[in-house]
């Protein structure tokens, strides 16, 4: 029987939900606004089932790719409407057309992140893109199985953690599945973004947040009820580049004739969420100690940015998005191959050289708990971000004295 009393030890996959044989597991949401696993013992029989199909407690080996490159799509549309190389979009448009079905994470009416799955290429757009916030799986393992069972392809994207759960979960290999996990630094909390959104909503931002260089904010978030846009990896909008990419949200304000505007739109250092995110703050406790890094989550194929690109292969490097793609199995080198990218073989030890997170988990950092001690007491993100980096009085006082102890001595 799942019983979580360490929430480090589980990375809220869902395969144990989706496995139990008398649905007598549920989610529930936290206090930090992350799901954990609820057995309703009256119900349970304590078949084991939950417990087999965990990527937390049956960790993989790791493993190093079979090759590694650098690649771009050719079609420069499609590439700056992806975060990276826009690779995804490829092996998605082709299983689609192989009468597929291809899972990944969308936004739903509420503009949080959820797993689903798309049978037509019209449907592929709302996969696209990275979402910064850890998805609800639901039962996307169980349909992903049940197109399987029919002989249908099924491409299924998604965290590490996500295609390792969703393997454990199928117990079997099918040859008409195809999955991809990305290089994950951890996942933001689902609390913390609905709370920030709630807070752009009522134009709670703060100003010190919206005016940087790169802002827009062509009229009170007060006037602006909906939301009709979100993307974290802005490229072309307001000067962004692939490196230097933007935060932007849109939406239709009564003042604007309901016509869509740009309500937010910030480089991803100025914006407070992101800042939070790559700052390690708000990330759910399993991401500080990943079960699934460095090969063990048995994908076919790894995608992500390929940082740092521009010191080992300049020439390649234009700024709109390059991907790097691991290469894990056979199966996930015959779809590669088929796609039309531009691409060269790299070195695996240049692959990881700027993208540690690939095997390496963050460490916890050590503003954590002053943020969520803030968060619980209702105050704004950017109140609990600036408290979680401020350090404290003993810390200045020791920074203090040494700073006058080296004056003094020279050393």
């Amino acid at each position: 029987m799942i019983h979580i009393t360490d929430k480090s030890k589980c990375c809220g996959c869902n395969a144990c939900v989706q496995r139990c044989p008398k649905q007598c597991i549920a989610m529930r949401e936290d206090e930090e606004g992350f799901l954990y696993p609820k057995v309703d013992v009256a119900v349970c029989i304590d078949c084991g089932l939950c417990e087999k199909v965990c990527p937390v407690i049956n960790q993989n080996v790791p493993k190093e790719p079979l090759q590694v490159f650098a690649a771009k799509n050719k079609n420069e549309d499609q590439r700056l409407r992806s975060s990276s190389g826009g690779v995804f979009i490829l092996l998605a448009e082709n299983i689609i057309k192989q009468g597929g079905v291809v899972f990944g994470a969308r936004f739903d009416k509420n503009w949080e992140v959820e797993h689903g799955y798309a049978e037509t290429l019209e449907e592929l757009e709302p996969l696209m893109r990275s979402k910064y916030v850890q998805s609800r799986i639901g039962n996307t393992y169980k349909e992903a199985e049940m197109f399987l069972k029919q002989g249908r392809k099924v491409l299924f994207v998604g965290t590490s953690c996500q295609i390792a759960g969703l393997h454990k979960f199928l117990r079997k290999e099918y040859e008409n599945l195809l999955t991809v996990d990305f290089i994950c630094h951890g996942v933001p909390s689902p609390g913390v973004w609905r709370k920030y959104l709630a807070e752009i909503i009522r134009g709670e931002v703060s100003q010190s947040e919206v005016a940087g260089k790169k802002s827009v904010l062509p009229f009170s978030l007060k006037s602006v009820p909906v939301i009709t846009g979100i993307n974290f990896r802005e490229k072309q909008l307001g000067g962004y580049g692939w490196k230097k990419y933007g935060f932007v949200v849109r939406g239709k304000s009564p003042s604007k004739g309901d016509q869509n505007t740009v309500l937010l739109s910030n480089m991803h250092q100025e914006n407070v969420f992101m800042k939070a995110f790559l700052q390690n703050l708000i990330l759910r406790p399993s991401c500080y100690a990943c079960p699934a890094k460095a090969g063990k989550s048995n994908s076919d194929l790894t995608i992500a940015d390929f940082w740092g690109i521009g010191y080992v292969h300049p020439k390649f490097d234009d700024d709109e998005g390059i991907g790097v793609v691991f290469v894990n199995t056979e199966n996930g080198m015959k779809h590669f191959s088929s796609l039309s990218t531009e691409r060269i073989a790299v070195q695996y030890k240049e692959a990881i050289s700027a993208n540690k997170s690939y095997s390496q988990s963050v460490s916890i950092p050590v503003g954590r708990n002053k943020f969520w001690r803030s968060f619980y007491k209702g105050k704004t993100i950017i109140y609990s971000f600036n408290k979680a980096i401020t350090p404290s009085i003993s810390l200045r006082i020791k920074i203090k004295i040494r700073t006058i102890i080296k004056r003094l001595t020279g050393i």
